[in-house]
């Protein structure tokens, strides 16, 4: 099958209901998308299937075949960290790691939909996302920072 995973067509051998979530870490070598559970609780293996948040442990790859699929390694630009990023590693949204691309993902869709989320909001969007250190409350400012960050990029005031 076809699919088309951080602005790259790639042709992979794999049974249609393989999860996406092993096609992107064995056959594309694409770690950063994490497995935690397996059942789709935790939010470690969040990608984006066409702009929108999936977990990838329950999407099988054939259902993304002719979809635009992103993961944690396609939202930086070259060298540059997605804004999203960037304020998680300012502002402390990362400890161990292990959730952190699920995190981020769940973080990104949310400032696309509400560039201007206040703390309820970016604590309910991102409550199927679970953190094994407790790092919520770093997590929440890195999420606040990055909107400020996107709307001082767009000009608008947060």
């Amino acid at each position: 099958m076809k699919l088309r995973v951080n602005g790259t067509e790639h042709e992979v051998a794999a049974p249609d209901d393989m999860p996406l979530l092993w096609v992107l870490r064995d056959l594309l070598g694409l770690t950063g998308t994490k497995y935690g559970c397996g059942v789709g609780q935790c939010g470690a293996c969040l990608v984006h299937v066409d702009g929108e948040p999936r977990r990838s442990c329950m999407t099988r790859a054939a259902a993304v075949a002719g979809k635009s699929v992103t993961t944690i390694e396609g939202l930086a630009d070259g060298a540059e960290l997605h804004p999203v990023q960037q304020a998680f590693v300012e502002h402390g949204g990362i400890q161990c790691g292990f959730c952190t691309p699920g995190m981020i993902l769940g973080a990104t869709a949310l400032l696309a939909a509400n560039p201007a989320p206040d703390e309820h909001q970016i604590r309910h969007a991102l409550s199927g996302n679970l953190c094994r250190c407790t790092g919520y409350q770093k997590i929440v400012e890195s999420v606040g920072a990055a909107a400020d960050l996107l709307a001082a990029r767009k000009g608008d005031a947060r």
